[in-house]
C-alpha cells in the first residue's frame, strides 16, 4: 500500500464494519476470533500472519472458508486498500507492518479494543487490572467477591472468557472483572474502566516496549477515563505516579492499598484484619472491617496485597463488606501460585513456579523463612543481584537449575556467601528429582523448600504448569 493518508471513519459500533476493509495481524487464540467477529459484521477481512505452520493453514482453512482471505508467511506487508488493523497484542508496535500502518495514517487496535468498540449501549462496565505480577490472582478473587455480592460476572482478557465473547455472547453480565496485559494496553487507546489498578511495577517485557518508561505508560492507559476509582499500591510509588499523570473523570478518586495501617482514602491490615477507609462514610474517622488475613488463601503477603487491590476495586462498584469476605474465603488460587504441595519431616514444599521473574520471586520468598530455595531456569536479560541481596537472611540453602543458573550462583556468592549452594549442572527434566532432594538434604524441620524459579521454564520443560507438575511430583516420590 503507498504511503498517501486514508480517509477512514473510525467505526465506533457493531454496524460501522460494513464494507470496510480491515486486516487482522495474527492467527492464534485472538486473531481467528477477530477475523470471524468482523467478516460477521459485513467487514472486507484479510488476516496476515508470519507463521505458515500446520496449526496455521488449519485455523487459514477455517477461515477461507467463511470466505476470509489469509496470508500465511507474510506478516510484514500492509494489505491494500487497508483502513483498519486489529492486531494479536503479542506483535511488537516496531514491526514493519505497522510502521507501514503510520505512514498511511492507518488506525491499529488490539482485540480489547476492538471488545470495547463493539459494546452495546447497555453494556456491563468494566474493572481492570495490570501490573507485572499477581493480575490474574486479583481479576479471579475480584469475580469471586461480585458473585458473592450477587452480581453476574466473568473474569475476562487474558484470563478466563475471552473479551469478545463476553461482550457479544447471550450471557449477560453486570460487571466484569478484566485482567489486562501491558501489550493489551499498548493497542487499546480509547478503553475507559469503570475503575482500575495497576498492582506494581517492575521491569519486564522491556524488549516488546523499547524502554521501561514506555512499559509503565502503557501500564498506566488502564487509569485514563476511570469513573470512579483508580487503585494503587502504597508500596510502589511508581503506580500512584501513573494514577497523578491520568487524565480520567470528574470525581474519580485515588484509592491505595497497603499490607500496613491505612490513611483516609486507603484499604491495609490492621491487627490482622483487612480494612477500608476509602469507602465509607467520614473516612477520615471511619474504617470498615472487610476480613481476616486468614480468609486470604494462602495469606502470603503478597496475596494479601493482591485480595485488598481486588477488595478496592469492587467496594468502588458498592460491593458490601461482608461480600468481600465470602467472595475471599470462596476463592481458590490456580495451580503453581504459592501451591502447599505437602509437609516431609517437618519440611514444607511449596510450588510456586508461577514465579516467573525476579519480582514475582520476591514476594514468594517474602512468604515464608527459612527456605530452601530452587530456582533457576531463562533469566530473559534479569539480573539477580537485588533479588538475592533482600532475600538472603531468609536462605537456608539454595539448588540450582537450568540454563541461566549461573547468574543466580553469582548473585549468591555475591551476597549470601554464607548459603549453601548446589548448582546441578543438567537441563533435562529429570532433575526436577534431583533438586528436590538436593533440596531435602539442606532443609531442616521448620523449612520450606520453595520452588520460585524467578525464571522462565521453556530451558527445560514446555510451560510452567509443567515446571510445576514436575516438582510436585518429584516431593510426592519423596513422601512414597
Amino acid at each position: 500500500m503507498g504511503s498517501g493518508q486514508v480517509t477512514f471513519s473510525v467505526p465506533s459500533g457493531p454496524s460501522d464494519f460494513q464494507g470496510k476493509h480491515v486486516t487482522v495481524a495474527g492467527l492464534g487464540v485472538s486473531g481467528v476470533p477477530a477475523a470471524k467477529v468482523l467478516h460477521a459484521r459485513g467487514a472486507i477481512v484479510t488476516v496476515v500472519n508470519d507463521g505458515d505452520d500446520a496449526r496455521a493453514r488449519e485455523q487459514a482453512a477455517e477461515l477461507e472458508a467463511l470466505g476470509v482471505t489469509v496470508r500465511l508467511g507474510d506478516g510484514a506487508t500492509l494489505p491494500e486498500g487497508t483502513e483498519l488493523i486489529v492486531t494479536a497484542p503479542g506483535w511488537q508496535p516496531d514491526k514493519p507492518l505497522f510502521r507501514a500502518a503510520g505512514q498511511a495514517g492507518v488506525p491499529v487496535w488490539g482485540d480489547v479494543e476492538l471488545a470495547w468498540r463493539l459494546r452495546g449501549p447497555d453494556a456491563a462496565p468494566w474493572l481492570a487490572v495490570t501490573g507485572t505480577n499477581g493480575k490474574t490472582t486479583t481479576v479471579q478473587m475480584l469475580a469471586s467477591i461480585l458473585r458473592a455480592a450477587g452480581l453476574r460476572t466473568a473474569a475476562v482478557g487474558n484470563i478466563g472468557v475471552s473479551l469478545l465473547d463476553a461482550v457479544l455472547g447471550e450471557e449477560q453480565y453486570d460487571v466484569l472483572a478484566v485482567e489486562l496485559s501491558s501489550y493489551q494496553l499498548h493497542w487499546a487507546p480509547s478503553l475507559r474502566a469503570h475503575s482500575a489498578a495497576v498492582l506494581n511495577l517492575a521491569p519486564d517485557h522491556i524488549d516488546w516496549h523499547g524502554s521501561m518508561e514506555a512499559y509503565a505508560r502503557d501500564k498506566g492507559r488502564i487509569y485514563e477515563g476511570n469513573k470512579v476509582a483508580c487503585v494503587y499500591n502504597v508500596a510502589d510509588k511508581a503506580t500512584e505516579d501513573l494514577v497523578r499523570e491520568a487524565d480520567v473523570e470528574e470525581g474519580c478518586r485515588a484509592v491505595g492499598f497497603t499490607l500496613g495501617t491505612p490513611g483516609p482514602s486507603e484499604l491495609g491490615v490492621v491487627e490482622g484484619i483487612l480494612v477500608d477507609r476509602a469507602f465509607v462514610a467520614d473516612r477520615q474517622k471511619n474504617a470498615q472491617e472487610l476480613a481476616e488475613v486468614s480468609d486470604v488463601n494462602p495469606p502470603a503477603p503478597h496475596n494479601i496485597a493482591n485480595a485488598l487491590a481486588a477488595a478496592a476495586l469492587a467496594r468502588a462498584f458498592g460491593v458490601p463488606a461482608r461480600a468481600v469476605r465470602d467472595g475471599l474465603r470462596a476463592f481458590r488460587p490456580d495451580a503453581h501460585r504459592i501451591a502447599h504441595v505437602a509437609d516431609i519431616d517437618g519440611v514444607a514444599y511449596v510450588d510456586d513456579s508461577k514465579a516467573t521473574n525476579t519480582h514475582a520471586a520476591e514476594a514468594s520468598l517474602a512468604a515464608y523463612e527459612p527456605i530452601v530455595w530452587i530456582a533457576g531456569g531463562l533469566a530473559k536479560g534479569a539480573t539477580f543481584d537485588e533479588l538475592v541481596a533482600k532475600s538472603a537472611k531468609r536462605l537456608r540453602g539454595a539448588v540450582l537449575i537450568g540454563a541461566d543458573r549461573a547468574l543466580i550462583r553469582d548473585a549468591l556468592a555475591r551476597h549470601a556467601p554464607e548459603v549453601p549452594v548446589v548448582d546441578l549442572d543438567r537441563t533435562d527434566t529429570g532433575a526436577m528429582l534431583q533438586a528436590v532432594t538436593e533440596a531435602k538434604r539442606l532443609a531442616q524441620p521448620g523449612d520450606t523448600v520453595l520452588l520460585a524459579p524467578a525464571c522462565a521454564s521453556m530451558d527445560m520443560f514446555t510451560n510452567y504448569n509443567q515446571r510445576g507438575d514436575a516438582f510436585a511430583a518429584a516431593v510426592r516420590e519423596l513422601d512414597a
